[in-house]
């Protein structure tokens, strides 16, 4: 397989698992839920890599559905490459804005998504699939990142998005209509996608030419490319002309019998004149009621951009949405995404949240089949809360100029908004300094040492108890408090409270020990059986080895 080079390649591909995990901190004030949790709908306003690696602990291996809409590269945006890797080169490039005179930008763009993509894998469900945003400037160097990262034999499609309602008169070659919508999945031989409902386009495309009682309909191709052995047989059309077989390298798609009692049948159609080559009817009202994704979205079905800036003023209440946001992308056009990618109960994930569109998407599928799909949004910027967020509270609450009814009334549904906060620095959590809240400290140490999903009602902190695994129950003896961890120890009365062995080990974190695990003697004695320690934070990792 081909692959791709840039500078900075080298320093990024495990830049991923340097980043340090951060806490993220609940913003009452601006959620819409009675209750702030890390199991709601989420909005995180802080640093998607790091926000992202925040989230893996909770959300590992369970999101369905990514949408991403990086930014496309194409030297306006004012985009910077901020993460800290250890490379003086890239350290020269921090807080630079990236514009078409840098003659870098191509190399800065793959280290900026690099390291993102991998941990956006590490949260893909494996019957999950990705959908990323992009345009000619980036989409070939994004094909071969992907396939780097999700493999070749994960892509499943470039679908052509017709992003304009009308051609650009200005343009000084072609005007630009499109973009691209890039999907790979995490496991191709298990992902499907789902068949999405007829539009009124679709629709439209059915045709009575010949007044026929069954009703509209469309012509499909007799012939195929599939190899069929009853597929070779000459025709004669209504006007006497004889079609010796089908054209070179194809086959008819069914038998001559078959195709005589279609033409019995009033089924096959020969051309107003009688001596086209013949097609088979597709009536509208035998066509189910989903059809197979197609590979190019029409403005007419999913939206154009100039109707995501006319969506987001509405919403938004101003008639200057591109001071708002440049590049909003239309709720409809991220719902064919949800149509075709999700079931009623599944997570989908913006790491590149923007305007809030997805969000906003994922709401109003809600409300039309009564789902329960949860949306997780991370933006950097500082519009996380007065554009992202604001605008899933209007959406939610009700957008009272709206000619939508259900936006009208409100698509309903909640959010919890979390900050990035600081990172979990283990190394200096022995001597007292930024120490991270128990939960906080939990959810890392659970799914760093198991590699499991941590779910916080199952904590029982007057216990220790943090969970359980596959392999073991786990516990952690810790408070945010110097004192604490200066006189706290496994002891052998603490390892007698832990209770009986279940089958499990007992997988204890505490900042020391003061009971010799390997006095097998000793621990026969006080029946104490699978007990195992680990020095708070140091030998988290050994586990995983």
């Amino acid at each position: 397989m081909a692959t791709l080079s840039f500078k900075g390649k080298s320093f990024v591909q495990n830049h991923h698992l340097a980043v340090k995990y951060h806490e993220l901190i609940p913003v009452k004030k601006k959620s819409l839920t009675d209750k702030v949790s890390l199991n709601d709908n989420l909005i995180i306003h802080g640093d998607n890599l790091k926000a992202l690696k925040a989230l893996l602990p909770t959300y590992a291996g369970k999101v369905k559905c990514i949408y991403i809409d990086p930014p496309y590269n194409t030297g306006n945006e004012g985009w910077m490459y901020n993460d800290s890797v250890n490379s003086p080169m890239m350290q020269e490039w921090l807080g630079k804005v990236v514009d078409r005179e840098d003659l870098t930008r191509h190399d800065k763009w793959l280290c900026m998504m690099m390291p993102r993509l991998k941990i956006l894998r590490d949260l893909l469900a494996e019957d999950g699939a990705i959908f990323i945003s992009i345009d000619d400037n980036e989409v070939h160097a994004l094909r071969f990142l992907m396939n780097e990262i999700f493999g070749e034999h994960n892509f499943i499609a470039t679908v052509i998005w017709q992003k304009i309602d009308g051609p650009k008169n200005t343009a000084m070659h072609l005007s630009e209509d499109h973009d691209y919508i890039v999907i790979y999945s995490k496991n191709a031989d298990i992902w499907r996608p789902n068949k999405v409902p007829r539009t009124e386009v679709m629709i439209a495309r059915y045709k009575n030419p010949d007044n026929d009682v069954r009703g509209p309909w469309l012509l499909s191709d007799l012939a195929a490319r599939n190899q069929y052995t009853q597929g070779r047989y000459s025709i004669t059309t209504p006007s006497g002309r004889v079609i010796k077989g089908p054209p070179a390298g194809s086959y008819w798609r069914i038998s001559k019998e078959r195709f005589e009692e279609f033409n019995r049948d009033g089924r096959i159609w020969w051309g107003k004149t009688g001596d086209n080559r013949p097609g088979i009817k597709r009536f509208l009202s035998e066509v189910q009621e989903g059809v197979v994704p197609q590979t190019l979205w029409l403005w007419q079905e999913v939206g154009s951009t100039r109707h995501a800036k006319q969506e987001l003023s509405e919403i938004m209440a101003t008639g200057a949405s591109q001071d708002l946001f440049i590049t909003p992308k239309p709720s409809s056009l991220i719902k064919r995404i949800l149509q075709i990618a999700t079931k009623p109960e599944a997570i989908i994930l913006d790491s590149f949240a923007g305007s809030g569109t997805t969000a906003h998407a994922v709401l109003e599928l809600n409300k039309e089949d009564s789902g329960n799909r949860k949306f997780i949004l991370v933006e950097c910027e500082d519009y996380a809360d007065s554009l992202t967020a604001e605008r899933v509270r209007r959406v939610i609450k009700g957008v009272s100029n709206s000619k939508d009814e259900n936006l009208k009334n409100g698509l309903s549904g909640s959010f919890s908004f979390f900050e990035l906060g600081k990172p979990i620095e283990f190394e200096s959590i022995l001597e007292g300094h930024d120490l991270p809240s128990y939960m906080d400290l939990a959810r890392y140490v659970f799914y760093t040492a198991t590699g499991e999903e941590f779910l916080p009602d199952k904590v029982e902190e007057d216990k220790h108890f943090i969970g359980e695994s596959k392999e073991y129950e786990v516990y952690l003896f810790y408070k945010p408090d110097l004192t604490y961890l200066k006189s706290t120890a496994l002891t052998l009365e603490i390892a007698k409270g832990l209770g009986e062995y279940t089958g499990k080990k007992k997988l204890v974190f505490a900042p020391t020990k003061y009971l010799d695990l390997n006095d097998s003697e000793l621990l026969a004695k006080h029946g104490l059986k699978g007990i195992e320690y680990c020095q708070l934070p140091f030998e988290i990792y050994r586990l995983r080895e």
